[in-house]
């Protein structure tokens, strides 16, 4: 694996901020984009736009067969086993809002429970807890040990014949860890119950192959898979799909239209409602053919390697405490200095041009787990690199000198 081929595909991290050369460790919030993502959006505004599926000139035709073309990049990137099975979203949350919605109107009754674990970011929570007071369920928790560990033992005391869905992370966005999925997803399975897998970080790191897997459900967004923002990808088991009514409604995902009744377009249009977002699909379906040209195994090892390394500098910083210490956890490393706001210590390093995320991350659970108010998070991303970690325990240590 070349770093140095890689970093050159992605042209911001030749910037500077605030004077300093850019560090970026933000990659769990939003991944930067390759040269291939951004040329290929700017040459579809100034050669290509037109809209999909609803013309019968050129350029739409082109436009079309290009949405499509990603539809089977992306199907094959996470082992799909049909094309009828990927449908195309606004963002993780809007995959999951519409499995919440259109499943819990379909298979959720009064009386039922939904599983969620502990370590879950605000859009594997608080959709099902919606649909769970909308229809008379119960939320039951499955939790996750100081490690990071989820307790995944735990599960068989919170599965019965009333339970109906697990949602359960592949990698957390705080924590780093990566909870044993197969196990769970059987034990739900035996039980009756439905699997929604949130894949952000975890298609991002090591990836997935969704047939094998057996999740019901998968959900991911494309700007941290180094693709367009305002794109997102909902896997999901064609019976399932079929069973459940539409979300959304409008223009595409429609068959017949009349007052008297309207019928549905077929998978994967019956929950593709409106004017797709067409330029951000194929710039992700551009994201995994650059995926695709790279050695993951070896971008992954990268990824771990840059990431222990830093972990093992910051661990010899006074006071520092790291959440989420679990062996194969991805790379993500969260912390707090004893005496230091985690605020604080992200504008100093943003003034030394190095930009890390601090606050909540969408997982106010995970907070009070540790009873704490927010973290630093430092996520790596292929392009980072060891020398990187060294700027960044710098950085941290003259913000510790100053603010302690």
């Amino acid at each position: 694996m070349n770093i140095n081929s890689i970093r050159n595909d992605f042209p911001i991290l030749g910037t500077k901020v605030n004077g300093k050369p850019l560090i970026y460790l933000d990659s769990g919030a939003t991944a930067q984009k390759p040269e291939r993502v951004i040329e290929a959006v700017n040459r579809l505004h100034r050669e290509q736009n037109a809209n999909i599926h609803r013309g019968v000139h050129r350029l739409s035709e082109e436009a079309t067969e290009l949405y499509e073309q990603a539809r089977e990049r992306v199907r094959m990137f996470i082992g799909a086993a049909q094309r009828e099975e990927v449908i195309f979203t606004a963002g993780a949350t809007a995959s999951i809002n519409t499995v919440a919605y259109a499943w819990s109107e379909r298979f959720l009754h009064v009386g039922d429970n939904i599983i969620i674990s502990e370590m879950e970011h605000h859009s594997n929570i608080v959709p099902w807890q919606l649909m769970a007071e909308r229809k008379g369920a119960e939320i039951r928790v499955l939790p996750f040990e100081d490690s990071g560990r989820l307790m995944e033992e735990k599960l068989d005391e919170l599965l019965d014949e009333r339970t109906r869905m697990v949602a359960v992370t592949q990698a957390s966005n705080t924590l780093g860890t990566r909870p044993e999925l197969r196990p769970i997803i059987e034990k739900a399975h035996a039980a009756g119950a439905h699997v929604l897998v949130d894949g952000c970080q975890g298609v991002v790191h090591g990836g997935v192959d969704v047939t094998s897997l057996d999740c019901d459900f998968y959900a991911f967004s494309g700007h941290k898979l180094y693709g367009p923002t305002g794109i997102g990808v909902l896997y999901g088991k064609r019976e399932l799909l079929e069973q459940m009514p539409p979300f959304l409604c409008g223009g595409d995902m429609v068959d017949r239209v009349s007052f008297a009744k309207t019928t549905y377009a077929p998978l994967p249009l019956k929950y593709e409602a409106g004017t797709a977002n067409y330029i951000g699909a194929i710039g992700l379906g551009e994201a995994v053919e650059y995926l695709n040209g790279l050695d993951l195994k070896a971008v992954e090892e990268h990824e771990k390697d840059v990431a222990r390394y830093g972990e093992e500098l910051l661990q010899q910083i006074d006071g520092l405490k790291i959440y989420g210490t679990t062996d194969d956890k991805c790379s993500i490393i969260s912390f707090n200095v004893e005496g230091v706001h985690h605020y604080d210590l992200g504008m100093i390093l943003d003034k030394l041009g190095i930009a890390i995320r601090t606050g909540q991350h969408c997982a106010e659970p995970v907070m009070a787990h540790y009873g704490i108010t927010g973290m630093c998070r430092a996520s790596i991303a292929m392009y980072n690199t060891r020398e990187e970690m060294d700027t960044l325990v710098r950085g941290v240590e003259r913000a510790v000198r100053m603010l302690r």
